[in-house]
């Protein structure tokens, strides 16, 4: 018998730096939860911001990035989650740590309904109806009388001193209460985004992830193979639902104040997020991580400017969408090939010897 080689094929999503990304990720992780103990009550505020911020930019990403659906309403979720929270401290007596659960459940119910509506329309009428929503939702919610109606209302005194866990923080840090809730909300925060991340990857990672890839560039193609686009995109924006309830709740468990235009407010929970994953790369992981740095850099140097902070802010998003489509990250890796979080599938082929059967030796 003749032997002939013949390809093996494997798929793979593993790159040449998937190892080092790994022990990277890792040492920031262990930094991060370490950093209550030695950094000042200002840099766990910002910290605590940037990080609500990426989980936010995360799940816009995720609708749009990679599943096609570009919301202008994410706010509603962001508002409805926080005001559900703030039902639960102050009218039902709930810990604020149970209210942040509720409060992405109710984010979570609030979903469904509008999914009903939203996913009969296509493209720009998909985002209009969503950014419709959202303004029903808060003025819906202006006439809660019981929660302060259009001027908004404050936590119970004490609510957030008596929290869950930050008593025990107080003592042991040394730190006052009003520190100590800072430090439980960055520890949250912190925790919610390593959990989100992680989430996505693994199923951007998963046949669902290809199944969602799918659906966002050909909905037809996905039918024709199987996948189900109306219940593949219902998934991926109830998940979204869910997490940026959790996070508005817990953005107002930290601010311990709320009022309808704060809360729903379409610069600081829509047009920042989609800011921060335009000139970080959209349909990708690392792209919202690096967006939300620039982003809180950029804030900073030019708050001071008053109007022209967000026309810079435009014409900087103008810039980057016309000559680094893919991003500031997207831009670094075609020059580096560097992926932290690899999710493209590699196809790769070995030699193996072949019988002229056709059967593999050995």
């Amino acid at each position: 018998m003749k032997n002939h080689p013949c390809p093996s094929w494997t798929v793979s999503t593993r790159t040449r730096g998937s190892a080092v990304s790994t022990l990277l990720i890792a040492a920031v992780i262990v930094l991060a939860f370490a950093t209550p103990f030695f950094a000042s009550r200002a840099v766990i505020q910002d910290l605590f911001f940037i990080l609500t911020m990426l989980v936010l930019a995360q799940c816009w990403n995720l609708l749009a990035g990679y599943a096609g659906l570009v919301s202008v309403g994410q706010q509603a979720f962001v508002g409805f989650g926080a005001y559900a929270m703030f039902a639960g401290v102050s009218l039902l007596g709930l810990d604020p740590l149970v209210a942040i659960v509720l409060g992405g459940l109710a984010a979570l119910a609030l979903s469904v309904p509008t999914a009903f509506f939203v996913f009969r329309l296509q493209g720009a009428y998909f985002a209009i109806g969503t950014w419709v929503i959202a303004e029903i939702v808060r003025l819906s919610i202006a006439q809660w009388k019981a929660l302060g109606g259009g001027t908004g209302t404050s936590l119970p005194s004490g609510a957030t001193r008596d929290m869950f866990g930050v008593r025990f923080v107080a003592d042991m840090l040394g730190v006052r209460g009003p520190q100590a809730t800072d430090n439980v909300c960055y520890w949250l925060a912190l925790v919610l985004a390593i959990a989100t991340i992680g989430f996505i990857y693994k199923l951007l990672r998963s046949k669902q992830g290809l199944g969602l890839a799918a659906v966002r560039d050909n909905r037809e193609a996905a039918r024709s193979v199987g996948v189900d686009p109306f219940w593949t995109k219902s998934f991926v924006y109830l998940i979204a639902a869910l997490v940026t309830g959790l996070t508005g709740a817990l953005i107002f468990v930290q601010k311990a104040r709320i009022s309808p235009d704060a809360a729903f407010s379409v610069p600081d929970w829509t047009a920042y997020v989609i800011f921060i994953v335009v000139i970080g790369g959209i349909g990708t992981i690392e792209g919202p991580i690096v967006g939300v740095i620039v982003f809180f850099v950029l804030q900073n140097l030019l708050a001071d400017y008053g109007s022209w902070y967000l026309l810079i802010l435009g014409l900087i998003g103008i810039l980057i969408m016309l000559f680094t489509p893919r991003g500031l990250w997207g831009l670094f890796t075609d020059r580096t090939g560097i992926q932290l979080f690899p999710v493209r599938r590699i196809l790769a082929g070995q030699p193996k010897t072949m019988t002229n059967k056709g059967l593999p030796n050995g």
